[in-house]
């Protein structure tokens, strides 16, 4: 397939003097986030804004989606008993009002990292109990004790990310849409639910049908919040390009999204799903 060219409204200018103190304190904690690994666009806008969305248990992922460029191996290190604490020093630093914490997937673990993740929140809540904690999950494999793992440490939103349209899933190799459905709804339908939120990539060569069939599919489901950005190839190796979305179709499914019912939408091409995060909330 040949590569399409990206337009104007897709070359954002990177100036990595903006995200020196970032970085400076990330190696000093020994932290990773998935702003460095996914090789996020808006990098350098919120590192210089004193933001970053945490990537606990470690840098690699057990599965193999063809559109994402985080570390991949079928046998990561062992979750590091002492990165809640780091994580929770790291915030306090920074000051933050919100935070994002996700993970890769991984499938290696009994609970698939579910008790790292209610650690880590614990941890937060001790040193800055004022800090809103979001968490971007995995699908657990469908593990239902691990989801109430998560749950039962009473994250302020619990995120999932559909990614893309049911069609299109061989992207996301190991993943299942109706899974991943199901554990939205299930987070929705708990007892004193946090409000759930999904995520999706355009520009894999989706119909507009399938679209608006997977934001119904997440109201079905009880999602509150939704994010919908430009899917970008992070290398030639990665899953190419289909088609760039115009701006202003983004707006347009912004004005759908909350018409169907959804509390907050964050619609444009450099939108990720913990891209103003506080937003949200």
């Amino acid at each position: 397939m040949k590569l399409q060219r990206k337009p104007d409204w897709l070359r954002k200018k990177i100036n990595p003097g903006e995200q020196a103190e970032m970085r400076t304190l990330l190696g000093e904690l020994r932290l990773n986030t998935v702003c460095q690994q996914a090789l996020c666009p808006n990098i350098a806008e919120c590192f210089s804004c004193g933001q970053a969305t945490f990537l606990i248990l470690g840098r690699d992922c057990t599965r193999q989606c063809s559109f994402c460029n985080v570390d991949k191996a079928p046998r990561p290190l062992p979750p590091d008993a002492d990165e809640p604490r780091r994580v929770a020093e790291a915030v306090l630093r920074l000051k933050l009002s919100h935070v994002v914490i996700t993970s890769p997937t991984r499938d290696d673990l009994d609970d698939g990292g579910a008790g790292h993740y209610a650690a880590t929140v614990a941890a937060i809540r001790q040193r800055s109990p004022a800090t809103a904690v979001e968490l971007l999950v995995p699908d657990f494999g469908g593990d239902r004790q691990a989801l109430a793992t998560v749950q039962a440490a009473r994250p302020a939103i619990l995120a999932h990310n559909l990614e893309t349209v049911p069609r299109l899933y061989a992207v996301r190799q190991g993943a299942d849409y109706r899974r991943s459905l199901h554990l939205l709804e299930r987070a929705a339908l708990a007892t004193d639910a946090a409000p759930t939120k999904s995520g999706i990539m355009l520009g894999l060569g989706e119909t507009e049908a399938e679209v608006l069939a997977v934001l119904q599919d997440l109201r079905q489901v009880g999602c509150s919040y939704l994010s919908i950005g430009q899917y970008l190839a992070p290398s030639r190796r990665h899953q190419p390009v289909v088609e760039y979305i115009l701006p202003e179709r983004f707006e347009e499914l912004r004005q759908l999204a909350l018409g169907m019912g959804f509390r907050h939408v964050e619609s444009s091409p450099y939108t990720r799903s913990s891209y103003h995060a506080a937003n949200y909330a």
